[in-house]
């Protein structure tokens, strides 16, 4: 398997965004049961503005996630940018028969979420001064850890269907789960596991500006029957940066399957819901 990911800066420090950005990228392979072997940098910089020191810093960054991965990088290429953008191209393996793809829900299923929400509006509210320094140094604990303690514990389960949750939101990269396999998933909000005062800056009246497009990615197929303010709605369509894996798999192994990931350092995972027969076009159904 191939992917490619790069992203914007989250924080000002280079090497904790190439090592967020790499990690994000690698994701993918882990998202779909793979072991990722080697990384190729993808990177736009504005070598007019900004030092070789910030080039250095953002590769020993990635190389620091690459490493902990288990894979190499071996090169990559530079375009200059105005704006810096910086991700990975990984190639990963997976044995055929046992790739997770993320259509394949059965109604049944457990739904597990691996990291808490709320990355997109914390580094938002950073840039605003508006979160405090432990909110945001836990939102860097989550951005740049792997998931790859989350996709190696999972292999030990029936998984049925996979994804990590990143751009398009909890709501986005569920919905498209839901619909691969023609089924509803039932979420539980209260359940959600949510970074510290990710909550609080939605209700202070930050946002995110991807927020609106992945609410109207959604909305059609969406019903949220909990009774929540505006601003607390938010954290379903809050954009993730090297979010958690959201996994499907069958409700008699879901207890097993969390205290496994807890065993192995994934303290946030938990179950959020169910997935249900299709009901009528409604895909997600928050409660």
């Amino acid at each position: 398997m191939t992917t490619a990911d790069f992203i914007t800066p989250p924080l000002d420090d280079p090497f904790l965004y190439g090592q967020i950005a790499a990690a994000n990228s690698i994701s993918d392979v882990y998202a779909m049961g793979g072991r990722p072997v080697s990384c190729l940098n993808l990177v736009s910089f504005p070598s007019n503005k900004l030092g070789p020191e910030i080039l250095q810093g953002l590769v020993e960054g990635a190389l620091s996630a690459i490493t902990e991965a288990g894979a190499v990088l071996a090169g990559g290429h530079t375009i200059e940018d105005e704006e810096p953008k910086f991700g990975l191209a990984v190639t990963g393996f997976v044995h055929p028969e046992r790739i997770w793809r993320n259509a394949g829900a059965q109604p049944g299923d457990a739904l597990i979420l691996t990291k808490p929400l709320g990355s997109g509006i914390i580094f938002n509210g950073n840039l605003k001064n508006m979160v405090s320094e432990k909110a945001l140094q836990t939102c860097v604990e989550n951005a740049t850890m792997l998931n790859k303690s989350a996709a190696e514990t999972a292999a030990r389960f029936t998984v049925h269907a996979a994804t990590d949750v990143t751009g398009f939101g909890l709501a986005g990269h569920a919905y498209e789960m839901a619909k691969g396999a023609g089924v509803t998933f039932e979420i539980e909000v209260d359940a959600l596991p949510v970074l510290p005062e990710a909550l609080q800056t939605y209700r202070k009246g930050m946002n995110t500006g991807v927020n609106p497009d992945n609410r109207a990615l959604v909305e059609k197929y969406t019903r949220i029957e909990k009774s929540l303010p505006d601003w607390h709605a938010e954290i379903l369509f809050d954009p993730q940066t090297n979010g958690g894996l959201l996994f499907a798999l069958p409700e008699a192994e879901a207890r097993a399957a969390v205290t496994a990931l807890h065993d192995n350092g994934v303290a946030a995972a938990t179950v959020i819901g169910a997935v249900k027969e299709p009901i009528s076009n409604l895909h997600l159904l928050f409660h």
